[in-house]
């Protein structure tokens, strides 16, 4: 099988360290500003509107605004990526998947800084953990993403993990399976439009990465 992972809040904890990050990034590119913690809050806030679920709505390719493609914002990833942590032992977990005959890939959406993704992910060191790094949202669509899945590994199942269900909607095809890893900064967003839940099929819900291997069980009983 194939088994896709977004990494932001399914692979790894980022969220919790957002403050922190721009905290540090402050103190490295603007020594001189007073009230940093109160700044850090601020942008903490700014950045949390983006991740707003649109439901069914990424169907386009979007390049942020010039001024998150800056020095700070890079130096923010790059604190982010120092305070990031591993979710349930995911290296673990991506080096048993990969023993157990299946093609493992991080498919996520790309950052403000482009290429800055693979970067996190080679700071966490799970890069190589990967038979396939495909990045979507800049310079290709989820949907074209996908179909570079199809073209690269052909029609086997394929099984997306995902903190953020809201992406499913609309995409995949008769052989995909969805897995909403429930990460509860992200749920909380789930659980205020849960009717948008059954717009998609082949819904798996889980709140242990590891129970990925009950999913595959699952869907190999099935299929």
């Amino acid at each position: 099988m194939i088994i896709a992972f977004d990494f932001d809040g399914t692979l790894a904890d980022t969220y919790s360290c957002i403050e922190e990050a721009f905290r540090r990034a402050l103190e490295r590119r603007y020594r001189w500003l007073p009230g940093k913690a109160l700044w850090a809050k601020l942008l903490t806030k700014i950045e949390l509107q983006f991740e707003r679920p649109t439901f069914g709505k990424h169907k386009k390719k979007s390049r942020p605004p010039f001024f998150l493609r800056t020095k700070f914002f890079e130096a923010w990833f790059e604190e982010r990526a120092e305070l990031t942590r591993p979710i349930d032992d995911s290296v673990e977990l991506l080096k048993k998947l990969r023993e157990d005959g299946h093609v493992v890939i991080s498919f996520s959406a790309e950052d403000f800084i482009d290429g800055m993704k693979v970067r996190r992910l080679k700071r966490m060191g799970i890069y190589d953990l990967f038979d396939d790094v495909i990045v979507f949202g800049h310079d290709m669509t989820i949907d074209e993403a996908f179909r570079l899945v199809r073209e690269k590994y052909g029609d086997d199942v394929f099984i997306w993990v995902d903190d953020k269900p809201w992406r499913f909607v609309g995409h995949g095809d008769e052989n995909t399976e969805y897995v909403w890893y429930y990460f509860p900064f992200t749920a909380r967003f789930v659980e205020k439009n849960p009717e948008k839940l059954a717009l998609i099929p082949h819904l798996h819900v889980i709140r242990d990465l590891w129970s990925i291997f009950d999913v595959i069980e699952n869907v190999k009983t099935k299929r």
